[in-house]
C-alpha cells in the first residue's frame, strides 16, 4: 500500500470542475444518452495512465523530459507552448470551478472566489515544495475522498432510472450537439496535463532503478494503483451524469453549474446541495495545485527550465480571474476549456504510444503486442472524435 499515490495526483485530472461542467450538461440536455462516453474513457484513462507511470519507472524520466531530449530546439519550443495552452486551458476549469462553488456556498462574488482558491491552491503547493510528494499526496488523497462524498451523495436520493442508465451504455448520438458534448467529456476526463505529469509522479516517488525484478514490482503496484484510482474517479464522474439525468431534465437554468445546484437543491432538499457545492470547491482547490504541478513539469522537462510552483501559481490564475471578471458565462468556459483538451490529448498520446513500445528505450518492458493495439484503437478513436469536433465546430454544426 505504500507504494499507491502517484495515480491518486494524476485522478484528481478526472474530476475537476471541467467534468462538473460537462457531465451536468450532458444528463440534464439529454439523460442517460452519452454515459457510454463515460465508461469508455475511463477505460481509456487506465490505459493511458498506466502507460504513462511505466515509461516513468522504466526510463527514469518524465514524458516531457524524453520528449525534449529528442527533439530540436524550435520543436521543443513549439511542443511546449502547445503544451502550455493546454495547462492553462485546465487551469482556467479548475480556478473557475473553485470560484462558482464559493459563490454557491457563501455567496462569494467570482472574481474574489477564483482569487481565494488561488490564495488555497498555492497553500497546498507548499505542501508538496516544503514537506515533498508522500505529504502532497496525502492531501490530494484527502480531498479526493471528500469529491467522492460531495458528488456521489445525491445518487442515494435521486431517482435514478437503471433501465434507462444501462441503455445508455450503447454508444450512439443525437446530433452535433451531442458529439460536442461527448468531445468535452472525453477532454475532462483523458486529459492531456495528466498524461504529461504521471510520467513524473511515478519517476519523483519511485526513482530510476536498473533491477528488472525491482522495476516489475513497481509496475505491478502501479496497475493497482491505476486501476484503483481511476475506479473511483470514473464512478464519480458516472455519478455526476445520472444525478444529472435524473433530477436535472426539463428543469429550466440547468445550463450553469448555479442553476443546477439549485435544481438538484430544490429536487433533492439543501443538504444534498450543499455537500454538492463541498466537493466542487474541493474539486477546484485540488485540481489547480496539480494542474499547476503538471505545467511546472512540463516546463522543467522541454525547456529544462525551473520556475517555483508558488511563483508560477500567481502567475497562470491571472487569465481565469480576467474572465471572471468580465462576465463571461463560467460554466459555458468551463466546458470549452475541455473541448480544449480533448484536442490537446493526441499531441501527449502519441508520443507515449511510441515511445513506450520502442524496444531500444522500454527493453524488456516494452509494450507487447495487445498493448500496442489496444493503444493503437485508443488513439484512433480519440483523433476521430476530435476530427469530428474540429468540423462541427469550424461548419457551423455543433
Amino acid at each position: 500500500m505504500w507504494l499507491l499515490g502517484p495515480a491518486f495526483v494524476a485522478a484528481i485530472a478526472y474530476v475537476d470542475p471541467g467534468n462538473v461542467a460537462a457531465n451536468l450538461s450532458a444528463g440534464a440536455g439529454y439523460k442517460y444518452l452519452l454515459v457510454w462516453v463515460l465508461v469508455v474513457a475511463n477505460v481509456m484513462a487506465v490505459v493511458i495512465q498506466y502507460l504513462s507511470a511505466k515509461l516513468g519507472i522504466v526510463t527514469g524520466k518524465s514524458l516531457p523530459e524524453i520528449l525534449g531530449e529528442r527533439m530540436p530546439r524550435a520543436g521543443r519550443l513549439a511542443y511546449w507552448v502547445q503544451a502550455e495552452l493546454v495547462a492553462a486551458a485546465t487551469d482556467l476549469a479548475e480556478v473557475i470551478g473553485g470560484a462558482i462553488a464559493l459563490h454557491i456556498l457563501f455567496n462569494v462574488p467570482l472574481v474574489l472566489g477564483g482569487a481565494i482558491v488561488g490564495v488555497v491552491s498555492l497553500a497546498i503547493l507548499a505542501v508538496q515544495s516544503r514537506r515533498g510528494q508522500r505529504p502532497f499526496e496525502f492531501v490530494i488523497m484527502a480531498l479526493l475522498f471528500i469529491i467522492t462524498i460531495g458528488f456521489m451523495a445525491g445518487l442515494v436520493v435521486s431517482p435514478v432510472d437503471w433501465g434507462q442508465a444501462a441503455e445508455g451504455l450503447v454508444p450512439r448520438f443525437q446530433g452535433a450537439d451531442t458529439v460536442l458534448l461527448a468531445a468535452s467529456m472525453l477532454g475532462a476526463t483523458v486529459m492531456p496535463h495528466a498524461i504529461y505529469l504521471h510520467s513524473s509522479l511515478a519517476r519523483d516517488r519511485h526513482g530510476a532503478s536498473n533491477s528488472p525484478q525491482r522495476i516489475g514490482r513497481l509496475l505491478h503496484a502501479t496497475k493497482i494503483d491505476v486501476i484503483f484510482a481511476l475506479v473511483i474517479a470514473g464512478s464519480v464522474n458516472i455519478a455526476m451524469l445520472l444525478l444529472a439525468a435524473a433530477s436535472l431534465p426539463g428543469v429550466s437554468g440547468t445550463d450553469t453549474i448555479e442553476g443546477a445546484h439549485a435544481a438538484i437543491t430544490n429536487a433533492l432538499g439543501p443538504v444534498i446541495g450543499v455537500i454538492f457545492g463541498i466537493g466542487l470547491l474541493a474539486s477546484g482547490l485540488a485540481s489547480t495545485s496539480v494542474g499547476c504541478y503538471a505545467g511546472a513539469s512540463i516546463m522543467d522537462g522541454l525547456l529544462h527550465v525551473r520556475i517555483p510552483l508558488l511563483v508560477r501559481r500567481s502567475v497562470t490564475i491571472v487569465p481565469a480571474l480576467v474572465i471572471l471578471a468580465v462576465g463571461a458565462n463560467p460554466t459555458w468556459a468551463l466546458v470549452l476549456s475541455q473541448v480544449f483538451l480533448s484536442v490537446g490529448i493526441p499531441f501527449a498520446l502519441i508520443p507515449l504510444a511510441w515511445l513506450t513500445s520502442r524496444r531500444a528505450l522500454m527493453g524488456s518492458f516494452v509494450n507487447g503486442r495487445i498493448m500496442r493495439a489496444t493503444t493503437i484503437v485508443v488513439v484512433i478513436a480519440i483523433i476521430a472524435l476530435n476530427v469530428a469536433l474540429l468540423y462541427l465546430t469550424f461548419t457551423g454544426r455543433a
